[in-house]
């Protein structure tokens, strides 16, 4: 939280150490069936105090989506700056999301719930989330123009990627066999490796496009 007070950098903390009690709850109980009185519960507060904090479920569950949507963000516009080739920072915006949503966002299943937000929040979440996807096309497309992925729908392909990250908060487990470090590195490595050309076609499409 770049300029904000040393007391709201603590209440934001705060808010974060009762989003990540509250993935617990939100894993045994799922996230429509978890009140406010188990989040509590989950973060060693009385219902009253986990109020200053959250006004309603709602409010939290808008508070994940927004933190984790910056995070990504922030992540997928340092990769568009890198002067790396597309599949390196595609790799980037994967591990960074998976990092994101089942690590340094824990609780971030409540990602997925966008349409229990009010209708005025939900807009906001989905105007970032078109942004991020859009920052996410742009890498893949020039991948594609320079001949380094194969010639295919970057949207498509884009939403195929982000289906794939989105749907491991359902399955991952802390307590698994594989730390989300683990899950991102894999992703990066099966997600990237059917889009690369052959060298051959690589060259080829370079010399369509010269």
């Amino acid at each position: 939280m770049p300029g904000a007070g040393r007391a709201d950098r603590r209440r934001h903390t705060r808010r974060l150490e009762i989003l990540s009690a509250a993935a617990r709850s939100f894993r045994s109980r799922g996230f429509a069936a978890t009140g406010m009185r188990e989040i509590a519960a989950a973060a060693d507060l009385s219902p009253a105090n986990l109020y200053h904090y959250f006004r309603g479920k709602q409010e939290l569950l808008y508070f994940c989506q927004e933190t984790s949507l910056e995070r990504m963000l922030a992540a997928v516009r340092a990769a568009r700056r890198a002067r790396t080739p597309a599949a390196e920072r595609l790799r980037a915006v994967i591990r960074a999301h998976v990092d994101c949503v089942l690590g340094e966002m824990e609780g971030a299943a409540a990602h997925l719930e966008v349409d229990d937000l009010p209708a005025p929040l939900k807009r906001r979440i989905l105007v970032k989330r078109d942004l991020y996807e859009r920052d996410i096309r742009r890498i893949v497309a020039a991948g594609i123009t320079s001949g380094e992925f194969v010639d295919c729908d970057a949207k498509l392909t884009t939403q195929a990627i982000l289906g794939a990250l989105n749907w491991s908060v359902r399955w991952f487990r802390p307590d698994g066999e594989r730390s989300p470090s683990d899950v991102g590195t894999a992703f990066a490595a099966y997600l990237v490796r059917g889009l690369i050309a052959a060298p051959s076609a690589s060259r080829s499409n370079g010399r369509k496009r010269a």
